[in-house]
């Protein structure tokens, strides 16, 4: 058979707990979440099958530490491996990680400062036109004597630097007269920098000049486009702008950010169009993001402002890229050192090598003495007593080896022990298979009646009995007895019982019940010791009649309902087998359609909790209330797993027996 078949999954599925197979349904459910958005489909409740996914993972993380720790760590040198690891090689892997994350963010935030720098660069350009402009329109304004206005910005001079600056910023505007409020944020003379100009980001310039005639302002206002994201450096490669503007409240769509407790939403948008990230050189020149966030002084409109705008920007680099740029700052010392840093790296993973594979040869001689001592115990355990476990060295594991040769002397009378214990074993498991055989096998079948039982003994074998026997085509004896003491002589008492009533039963079955347990009463006494009774129930239903004759011979007294109406069935005598002449009686009870009778031994009442607290007849009346409309079969079952619970231990004290019979 194959090794992986369906039927080992279904019973490895079987021993699985509930939340062991909810677990792994989620985890199903959120891989095909994650193939079907994949393939561009549509999934419901991906977000919360994703969080639980990851919450499945963890539990089955914990749910594998307990196997680890039986299976792989139960060899010795599996043990001491896993300690060299946790001591040599995890904190090597710590710190390899470590300096991976340190060198991340040291190129992120190198990417940063030369995207920095490269906007300063062209705030310094800005300003720079601004000056020119400025310049110009005072030389012009120092031949008026009228203030400055805008028609100023059309003489040719004026209007021919204009043009020379809009040829290398498209887009750019100036204004006389205009930008007091950012002149403001500065010393009041002069301001250039990236602002947010009517949800669009500009590089902004504005100066304040003085001439005879008053003083101006120039404005010089020059969007950021994409070409201009194209001149910046290209280390860099691709680069994304995204202004952030306040979120309205109670606005849907759109991707939103919470910034130092605010919440933002995406404006405007600029990407870079030609720019592309160089090819990888190896496998340490990865593709690194990053991303950066900075400030902008926000104009809503002429006059007004708003506070300042973050700007969210992405970018793309690779470490060699950026390496190049910093090693040439060095001059030919560059190369040089980038060489001292892999030979370092390269040094440093020879020791840590070298230092494992000591590590391991160590293991291997400390766990040699181990292994030898578990082949010892092998060949013990077949029978070979002659083997001795070699000894080479003087120290602890030797005088762990030559204690080992001492002990398998002394082997042999343990086996013999283990052996006589055995063939006991073997001669109960026949004594239980011969027990069973004299539980009914088949169950009376009459019109109106249903019948079923349950007999768990606490031992290997039972000293409870019951048993169904057919009086004829219309009446049915039900018995039920509880042996005193338990083992094997309890079981050999049951097996005399059971013959005893049978025999009784099939030959005087139309006398009563009180004369049928009479006659049992002097059949035990003469045949067992002194010390030896049972306690005995003893039913006969009659189909035709409709009524149910019983004698109770000191059992504990069977349950009775009808109609809902609870009833003792307590007549009857003392036990049977303890006194030759004890007297009986019997009771004969009208059968309604429905009636329920419930028969059981004390090992159904006496299991206590973990309190002292016995389950009790108050509790077993309730269960039967409780479940009286459901089938013969299904009442008994549900007795004893309420009994069982109420207990919360697998173990029995006593043997425990149900018999429910449905009449009517």
């Amino acid at each position: 058979m194959s090794r992986f078949s369906p039927r080992r999954l279904w019973l490895f599925l079987r021993r699985t707990s509930p939340l062991d197979r909810i677990a792994f349904a989620l985890l199903v459910l959120d891989v095909a979440g994650r193939v079907a958005r994949s393939l561009g489909a549509a999934f419901p409740f991906s977000t919360l099958l994703g969080f639980l996914g990851f919450a499945a993972i963890v539990y089955f993380v914990v749910r594998l530490v307990p196997w680890v720790r039986t299976r792989v760590l139960w060899s010795l040198r599996n043990r001491l491996i896993v300690a060299y690891i946790l001591m040599a090689v995890v904190p090597i892997v710590l710190l390899v990680t470590m300096i991976g994350i340190a060198t991340y963010l040291f190129y992120i935030q190198l990417g940063a400062h030369l995207l920095n720098d490269a906007v300063q660069q062209s705030t310094k350009v800005i300003d720079t036109d601004a000056d020119t402009v400025a310049g110009a329109v005072e030389r012009e304004a120092l031949h008026s004597s009228t203030p400055v206005g805008a028609d100023v910005l059309t003489r040719p001079i004026i209007a021919g630097l204009i043009s020379d600056e809009q040829s290398s910023w498209p887009g750019l505007t100036v204004s006389l007269n205009r930008g007091q409020r950012l002149l403001a944020t500065a010393n009041g003379k002069r301001y250039a920098g990236l602002v947010a100009y009517q949800e669009q980001l500009s590089f902004v310039a504005a100066q304040r000049r003085t001439v005879p005639s008053g003083s101006f302002t120039v404005l010089v206002i020059a969007p950021l486009t994409s070409q201009i994201l194209d001149k910046y450096p290209e280390e860099l490669g691709p680069i994304q702008l995204i202004l952030m503007r306040p979120a309205q409240t109670g606005a849907a769509g759109g991707l939103s950010l919470d910034i130092k407790g605010t919440l933002y939403a995406t404006g405007q948008q600029i990407a870079s169009t030609r720019r592309s990230l160089p090819s990888s050189r190896s496998w340490f020149d990865p593709r690194l993001p990053g991303v950066s966030i900075f400030d902008v002084y926000h104009i809503v409109e002429e006059g007004k402002d708003a506070p300042d705008a973050p700007v969210w920007a992405s970018f793309l680099l690779r470490p060699s890229s950026v390496n190049s740029g910093l090693f040439n700052s060095m001059g030919a010392l560059g190369p040089y050192l980038l060489y001292i840093l892999l030979v370092a790296g390269l040094i440093f993973l020879v020791l840590e090598v070298a230092a494992l594979a000591t590590g391991t040869i160590l293991t291997r001689t400390i766990t040699r003495s181990v292994g030898d001592l578990y082949d010892g115990t092998l060949h013990v355990r077949r029978g070979d007593f002659s083997h001795r476990v070699r000894v080479t060295n003087r120290d602890q594991l030797a005088s762990l080896g030559e204690s080992f040769n001492e002990m398998t002397s002394s082997i042999s009378e343990l086996i013999e022990g283990q052996r006589e214990r055995q063939r006991l074993e073997n001669e109960v498991e026949i004594a239980r298979q011969v027990q069973q055989q004299l539980f009914p096998h088949s169950i009376p079948s009459l019109p109106g009646l249903e019948l079923a039982a349950i007999c768990r003994p606490a031992r290997v074998v039972s000293g409870d009995y019951y048993d169904f026997i057919s009086l004829g085509p219309s009446r049915v004896a039900i018995a039920l007895a509880d042996i005193s003491g338990k083992g094997i002589f309890a079981a050999l008492l049951m097996a005399s019982l059971q013959a005893a009533l049978r025999s009784t039963a099939a030959l005087e079955g139309h006398v009563g019940t009180a004369e049928i347990v009479s006659q049992l009463n002097r059949h035990l006494f003469k045949n067992t010791s002194d010390d030896r009774y049972a306690t005995l129930f003893y039913a006969v239903y009659d189909a035709e009649a409709k009524t149910l004759t019983y004698t109770n011979a000191g059992h504990l007294a069977p349950i009775f309902i009808e109609d809902g109406a609870v009833q003792a069935l307590d007549q009857g005598g003392t036990v049977v087998g303890l006194f030759e002449d004890a007297a009986y009686t019997e009771c004969t009870l009208p059968v309604k359609p429905g009636t329920l009778m419930v028969a059981f031994s004390d090992g159904l009442t006496e299991p206590e909790s973990v309190y002292g607290e016995e389950f009790g007849m108050e509790r077993l009346n309730m269960e039967v209330l409780r479940h009286r409309n459901a089938r013969a079969a299904r009442i008994a079952e549900n007795l004893v797993v309420a009994a069982e619970q109420w207990a919360g231990t697998p173990e029995q004290a006593d043997d425990m027996t149900v018999v429910v019979a449905r009449m009517g």
